[in-house]
């Protein structure tokens, strides 16, 4: 096993073979790393303007659900175990959980939250996005929001029952079935001003 010392222990390298078991076991870490089938993917350091739209993303959607007692807003990077036994854990952007769903939040998150936000870049960072969405609908997301930097939209996939895409520019109105009263037109983002 290939491995870089931590001030609070041992972080593998990028195409580490390991276990679920093994990685929960790894320090630590602020880096954003996945475990595909059992190897380790360990993503670049996101540019500036991802940074910023997830971050501007993310004050919008915790106000709502903290006002609304709808659930939680969680940001990589934090480990969501979607399967264990295939050693499949991923980290993604944003997710939110819904109330009633809090029981898989524990010492990780072990299983799949109700709605996904990537931050698309010009250069992917971990992993083929088909492949990604395959994932959470395999494993029961109900809702990806795809934010595309470069064209400043956000397209909506509903993953229950077949992929069904909208996509939202400009000044139209988010439309989720996840958060339904959630209210957001891309233009009004701060990044993207």
């Amino acid at each position: 096993m290939s491995e870089r010392a931590s001030k609070f222990g041992w972080l593998p390298e990028h195409g580490t073979v390991l276990t679920t078991a093994e990685y929960l076991r790894t320090a630590e870490s602020l880096r954003v790393q996945e475990l595909v089938y059992g190897t380790l993917h360990v993503a670049d350091s996101p540019s500036p303007k991802h940074q910023q739209l997830l971050f501007d993303l993310a004050v919008l959607l915790k106000v709502f659900v903290t006002q609304h007692k709808l659930g939680t807003v969680w940001i990589a990077p934090l480990d969501v175990i979607l399967d264990p036994a295939q050693a499949l854990i991923v980290q993604p952007d944003l997710f939110f959980i819904s109330r009633r769903r809090q029981h898989i939040v524990t010492d990780h998150v072990w299983g799949a939250p109700d709605m996904v936000l990537e931050v698309l870049s010009p250069h992917p960072r971990i992993g083929e996005l088909d492949e990604r969405i395959r994932w959470f609908a395999q494993y029961g997301v109900r809702e990806c929001w795809l934010v595309h930097q470069m064209t400043e939209d956000i397209e909506i996939l509903q993953l229950g029952g077949g992929i069904k895409r909208k996509t939202f520019r400009n000044l139209q109105s988010l439309e989720s079935t996840v958060l339904p009263d959630f209210r957001l037109a891309p233009a009004v983002i701060a990044a993207w001003r």
